[in-house]
């Protein structure tokens, strides 16, 4: 199986650059397996398709504003680390740039100085180990004051409200990109799903970098996938697998 099998024409102007607003208002493609049709609808139209006793399954993982730029001390040079992953304290690894002048000892300071690093570690695939200083009681307040969210690369805009870029139900923080499909619920249309007897059951999986990363091999099976943190608890579980039964 090639990656060109794949390759299809995208007009960079049908690839949205904001929310839509109300987020609910997003278009909506139904395939209907059975018939061999396709509906084109909008996503408040999804009650629709859904019956008393169904499950509907949401990820409420949080995206982490994970993005900071900063400058090298003592030189001023511009410099991004994006957190990837939480190693252990405030060691997490990042993917830093420009990379190859980030090494082992290399010091940054980000927005006022009041968040400062040291890059521990080279790892083999090019991340980096990095250890945080702060003067809050949580790294977490300082990425709320200093970062920025992690955007796609096709997404050239940043918002201006970074709550766009969450799930209305986000509430475990780990993701370095947002679990897009679920934008599009609003509380209301959660209310109404619920109204039908539908059970909304939330699992939590992080959303990793390498949901951006391309696929390099032309052969797309020998693609490494990277892996992804997720927990699904046993209240979840019965709940899915009940009414998969």
């Amino acid at each position: 199986m090639l990656k060109k099998d794949f390759w299809y024409d995208l007009p960079k102007e049908l690839i949205a650059q904001e929310p839509a607003d109300p987020r609910d208002s997003a278009r909506l493609m139904v395939l209907d397996r059975k018939n061999d049709t396709i509906e084109h609808r909008i996503f408040h139209d999804l009650p629709e398709y859904l019956n008393a006793g169904d499950v509907l399954v949401v990820n409420n993982s949080k995206v982490l504003p994970a993005r900071l730029m900063g400058v090298k001390v003592p030189t001023g040079a511009v410099c991004e680390v994006l957190l990837l992953r939480q190693a252990h304290g405030d060691t997490w690894e990042c993917l830093a740039r420009p990379g190859r002048r980030m090494q082992a000892g290399t010091k940054l300071s980000f927005g006022d100085g009041s968040l400062t690093a040291t890059v521990d570690e080279t790892l083999p695939d090019g991340n980096k180990y990095v250890t945080f200083q702060y003067d809050t009681q949580t790294l977490y307040e300082k990425l709320d004051e200093f970062g920025k969210m992690p955007l796609p690369p096709y997404i050239t805009r940043q918002l201006e409200d970074q709550s766009q870029y969450q799930t209305v139900y986000a509430k475990e923080l780990g993701s370095a990109a947002a679990p897009t499909a679920g934008l599009h619920f609003t509380p209301e249309l959660l209310d109404t799903i619920r109204a039908k007897g539908v059970n909304i059951v939330e699992v939590t999986l992080h959303v990793g970098l390498g949901t951006f990363r391309p696929v390099s091999e032309d052969n797309i099976q020998e693609h490494q996938m990277h892996t992804e943190w997720y927990c699904v608890d046993d209240a979840a579980a019965e709940a899915i697998n009940a009414a998969r039964a």
